[in-house]
């Protein structure tokens, strides 16, 4: 999702620029003060409560502003992201809107600051009270409200710049140049999300193969925990003996040595747009770890695909392989097999629910050649990339 919050000082543009945004992009506007507005003209018990601390400048509590936020958003379930006029106005409301975009499984792209000086600010303002009929633009108001800017809403520039998502731009020239400079920066912070799908199915299915291409498609690193672990072992290093047991056997190996292996692997491709996992999470504790991995580099889960096989397939194409020099020691017997169909079905199962509830969950018939296989991920991980823009 692209999330923007566009910020500046009252009369900075911001109006102005958000409606440049929306014919550009397919965004929900949340526009505080539009909404409050709105609520007075209506007359209702929010309004109400809200039209004298606007008429004076002031600013409204925020259980309101979040009640009005979630309201809209809930009304606009396929929007590709959200556009934020006039929040979060205070750190407090900084610390909200964090909470509100984690709850949608998603975090805010860039704050966009349009800066103007207060001179310019006053004029514009006052020539906006001549047109628009708004009320709360007169001179003492306006000196109010640029006072309140400047005591409580310009440290959310400094909550932001910390997190390398405040970008300041000069609010002051051609409208059409301003825009320029506004997709400009919204170009160079969308570079910075990072791609991550968890290829899942059941074992047989495929993910291995289609994993390496469309790492390689998409300019994504591959991490499979089963083949970290199975150099690690032929390595014979410490994780490596950790591992061999349970890797023998088909079973899942205590949680601590793929968090090893994940972490080297993602400090080892600093560079990588994404990544693409296959063979973790196998359990919704190590989907818990994914997220907490992820979550410690600023990335997320942008989507798990199933990868669906009939087990009667899936059992066909281990046995196969278990003639070839791809053989794995798990596949050598029709009970080792069954084992780890049973594993994926009590443990692995909960995982897609996991990802299910959190709108991440995508899935494709797994059954045609390699390269129909891939043509149907390739789209599936097209359109994720494209969400993320």
């Amino acid at each position: 999702m692209l999330n923007i919050a566009l910020f500046g000082p009252p009369g900075a543009g911001k109006g102005t620029q958000s409606k440049k945004l929306l014919e550009k992009f397919n965004l929900t506007y949340i526009s505080t003060g539009d909404m409050l507005r709105s609520e007075i003209a209506e007359g209702s018990e929010l309004g109400l409560k809200a039209k004298s601390i606007i008429a004076s400048g002031g600013l409204v509590d925020d259980e309101l502003i979040v009640q009005l936020i979630e309201k809209k958003i809930k009304t606009n379930p396929d929007s590709r992201g959200i556009l934020f006029d006039g929040f979060p106005r205070t750190v407090v409301q900084a610390y909200i809107l964090e909470g509100l975009l984690l709850k949608l499984n998603t975090s805010l792209t860039a704050m966009i600051s349009l800066n103007v000086p207060e001179e310019e600010l006053i004029n514009r303002l006052l020539l906006r009270a001549k047109t628009s009929g708004r009320t709360d633009d007169t001179l003492d108001v306006i000196k109010v409200r640029l006072k309140e800017y400047e005591d409580k809403t310009k440290p959310v520039a400094k909550f932001y710049a910390e997190k390398n998502k405040y970008f300041p731009i000069n609010g002051v020239g051609e409208i059409d140049d301003i825009f320029e400079n506004i997709l400009k920066v919204i170009d160079m912070a969308r570079e910075e999300v990072k791609t991550n799908v968890v290829l899942l199915g059941k074992p047989g299915s495929g993910k291995g193969t289609q994993g390496n291409l469309l790492a390689k498609e998409f300019g994504l690193a591959y991490i499979s925990t089963g083949k970290l672990m199975r150099r690690e072992i032929a390595e014979g290093t410490k994780i490596g003996k950790l591992a061999k047991p349970y890797m023998d056997k088909g079973e899942i190996v205590p949680d601590e040595i793929p968090i090893q292996l994940i972490e080297r692997e993602i400090k080892n491709n600093p560079g990588a747009k994404g990544f693409v996992f296959k063979g973790f999470p196998r359990t919704i504790v190590q989907a818990y770890i994914l997220d907490g991995l992820l979550q410690r580099e600023n990335m997320a889960v942008s989507s798990l695909i199933e990868m669906k096989v009939p087990t009667l397939e899936a059992v066909k194409r281990l046995s196969a392989r278990s003639k070839t020099k791809r053989a794995r020691p798990y596949d050598a017997s029709a009970e080792m097999i069954v084992n780890r169909l049973e594993q994926y079905k009590e443990k692995t199962l909960p995982v897609i629910d996991y990802y299910k509830n959190q709108g991440k969950y995508k899935s494709i018939r797994a059954e045609g050649t390699e390269e129909e296989v891939f043509g149907l991920l390739k789209k599936q991980v097209g359109d994720i990339i494209e969400s993320n823009y």
